[in-house]
């Protein structure tokens, strides 16, 4: 009976081992095609396969057209609404009356801070790569104003045409008049809403990674596959980048409201780990949104400022050029074209637009335009690739679930 029993014994455990060789050989062959299938992906570009890229990308689009038609449909009450109140705001909009000056004074607010919240967005959600928008917009912005108001000793530039052009007012003013709080109070508005603008892009990982973890589904995300890697390894971590990302989960998880208030109040490429970590624990939404819009718009954004305006002040602006004119050999040619390019814009200060003043071109500000351009064609074509890459997953998916009901 004891031998009978050992054999039992001998042969479950057998069997144990078989299935859990079997799981875990199972579980390898998927992470492997799983890795495969990512690399295929990957190589769905435009520069690689532009027919396949761009065939995918309409496929993809048209898929995302009826799933948003389907979603309105479904909210069709809050559509009705939406489109009763936008038609009483056209009427209203039309309609001849002294309100007429309020309605164009918002009309002016509205979409200049509407410009400013889409280029935060832009920055902070990307869809593949981040549109640096403070970089190319935000930033030059505040460095115009900057360099303006030290040059007019005043900020109440002629309103129009600020803000499209800056022009020194008609009034005199004393020389050291300006103050750096009258500088950061000028672009205090475009830099709040730029700022208000990335936080709302940093809420698709929150929602991604809040829903993976209610359903119990696994997404096919990187940063999310990442992240749990992460949380498996945590012990074992042994270089900089995984500790950082681990100080930034810990930090969120422990400490809450502040540690996210803390993460996104400095500049902090990490924090999209923060809007995971903070969905993967279920932290409620106003907890997280709250806080990044507290750190982005209002404490991130006034260090920014700061550095930009300080930066770009009359005398360390003259202490910079004249240490690139200290630099040996290339030094003075290197300096001309900031000097003449500094000239250019005192003298379109002090004019006006219709004063018949010759407009120069110089090759820094060529070179910025040209600089934008190819920023803004690269990111619309990263989103071409994303969403071409984000068709052939829904392919790769399909495949999936056919076999698996075979």
């Amino acid at each position: 009976m004891a031998e009978n029993g050992t054999d039992c014994d001998q042969r479950r455990t057998g069997m144990i081992k078989e299935q859990h060789n079997g799981n875990f050989a199972d579980s390898t062959l998927l992470g492997e095609r799983k890795r495969r299938d990512r690399e295929e992906r990957l190589n769905i570009v435009l520069w690689r396969q532009p027919l396949v890229t761009l065939q995918y990308f309409f496929l993809e689009t048209l898929i995302n057209l009826k799933e948003w038609t389907i979603k309105l449909w479904h909210r069709r009450s809050i559509l009705v609404a939406f489109l009763l109140m936008l038609a009483v705001l056209t009427a209203t909009y039309y309609v001849e009356g002294r309100h007429q000056q309020y309605v164009r004074y918002m009309e002016k607010k509205f979409f200049w801070c509407a410009y400013w919240v889409g280029l935060g967005i832009l920055s902070s959600v990307g869809l593949g790569t981040g549109l640096h928008t403070f970089l190319l917009y935000l930033g030059p912005h505040i460095a115009s104003v900057t360099l303006a108001a030290y040059e007019c000793n005043s900020v109440n530039f002629p309103e129009p045409p600020y803000p499209d052009q800056i022009i020194c007012p008609d009034e005199e003013a004393t020389d050291g008049s300006i103050s750096l709080w009258a500088i950061i109070s000028k672009v205090r508005l475009e830099a709040c809403m730029w700022g208000a603008g990335t936080a709302i892009g940093e809420l698709p990982p929150y929602f991604m990674a809040r829903a993976a973890r209610l359903s119990g589904a696994e997404p096919d995300d990187e940063e999310y596959q990442e992240f749990e890697e992460m949380l498996e390894h945590a012990e074992t971590a042994q270089d900089f980048a995984s500790r950082a990302k681990l100080a930034v989960q810990n930090l969120v998880q422990k400490v809450g409201f502040f540690g996210i208030l803390a993460c996104a109040s400095i500049p902090n490429p990490l924090f999209d780990l923060a809007g995971i970590t903070c969905g993967h624990f279920l932290v409620p939404f106003w907890t997280f949104f709250g806080a990044t819009l507290i750190g982005k718009a209002v404490i991130k954004m006034h260090i920014q400022k700061l550095f930009v305006i300080i930066t770009f002040s009359k005398h360390i602006v003259e202490q910079m050029v004249s240490l690139i004119g200290a630099i040996p050999s290339i030094g003075p040619s290197l300096q001309k074209p900031f000097q003449e390019y500094l000239e250019a814009q005192r003298i379109k200060l002090h004019h006006k637009s219709d004063s018949g003043v010759p407009q120069g071109e110089n090759w820094l500000s060529w070179m910025f335009e040209k600089l934008v351009i190819v920023m803004v064609c690269y990111f619309i074509l990263s989103i071409i690739n994303s969403m071409a890459q984000s068709y052939a997953k829904r392919l790769q998916q399909k495949m999936y679930s056919e076999e698996k009901t075979k």
